[in-house]
């Protein structure tokens, strides 16, 4: 289980090559079944964390904000310079900072998971990132593209709770009423969630397949760009101020990772051109991929120091 767990890049990657060849294979996996499937998913990290792990967060909300301060700062200024930098045409552009400024989705959550990172620091900066988006996620597209993406709070924030805050909620109730069956679904919990993210990113680009297959190489090797940027910024500058290696980890997968089904839905909804939803489509598989390597990676080897708060236990531990 280990070693399937630890392939996730290949899983991602396989997948993804089969959902454009045949986007039927995974295109049934829509709609309401990508919910539950997060919720699932974050249900089976609730199990992992305990209300200690959260207090532990809150009592240092400088982490968590200057996080989220990179979010919103590293990953718009990227967009915008990479946009410029590879002179793609309008559609793409506004597409690239339009995911670029889009808040932490639930994948940073489950790569963290992967990578044995903090996950109550991944949740609670997601949490934050996706309320303030609200606000941000329109002003800054605004700014720098021109064009106003207005944002549904409502239902950005019911969103958030049945797929984030509901479950984890189950999982942190389940573990503390019943630590039995909590230790039989541990082992299982990071196997689940590797095929549920793995389905979810097959199904947007399989939805997505023909944008996908017209788009030019230039586009794509900025999207990768962007991300790759995003990682390696967003840990080197949470390492240099916190000096902390286990959150400069969570914080770099939540800087390096989007929420781009949100931006696919704001660029459909807001954006007259069919094109501007492109970059969010291959946003979904090139985050997906390098943050899972980032994960298989990190979960061989964790950072000196780490404790099993920080991170979900391994099931060799239970001898413990």
């Amino acid at each position: 289980m280990q070693r399937l767990v630890n392939a996730f890049p290949l899983w991602v990657l396989t997948a993804s090559a089969m959902a454009l060849l045949h986007p039927p294979a995974f295109t049934w996996f829509r709609g309401h079944l990508i919910t539950i499937g997060l919720g699932i998913i974050m249900l089976g990290m609730g199990l992992t964390l305990r209300a200690e792990d959260f207090t532990r967060v809150l009592r240092s909300p400088r982490t968590i904000l200057g996080g989220v301060f990179l979010q919103y700062t590293v990953m718009p200024a990227l967009g915008y310079g990479i946009a410029r930098s590879f002179d793609l045409p309008p559609e793409f552009a506004a597409g690239l900072v339009l995911v670029a400024c889009c808040p932490g989705g639930t994948a940073s959550n489950v790569v963290t998971f992967l990578a044995r990172g903090n996950v109550a620091l991944s949740v609670s900066m997601t949490a934050l990132s996706t309320i303030l988006a609200i606000g941000l996620t329109p002003w800054l597209t605004t700014w720098l593209v021109g064009s106003r993406v207005p944002v549904d709070p409502w239902g950005l924030l019911w969103s958030t709770v049945q797929v984030v805050l509901l479950p984890l909620a189950c999982g942190l109730g389940l573990r503390r009423s019943s630590p039995r069956w909590t230790a039989r679904l541990l082992p299982a919990a990071p196997l689940t969630a590797v095929v549920l993210i793995t389905l979810i990113v097959a199904s947007i680009i399989g939805s997505g397949r023909n944008e996908i297959l017209d788009a030019a190489g230039r586009l794509l090797l900025a999207v990768i760009t962007l991300h790759a940027c995003g990682f390696a910024l967003g840990y080197a500058l949470a390492v240099g101020w916190s000096g902390e290696r286990n959150d400069a980890r969570t914080i770099a997968i939540e800087v390096g990772m989007q929420n781009s089904g949100l931006g696919v839905v704001l660029a459909r909804q807001n954006f007259a051109s069919p094109l501007v939803a492109i970059p969010s489509a291959l946003s979904s598989l090139v985050h997906s991929v390098l943050g899972s390597i980032l994960a298989g990676v990190w979960r061989r080897r964790p950072p000196p120091g780490l404790s099993g708060t920080e991170a979900p236990p391994h099931p060799r531990d239970d001898r413990r």
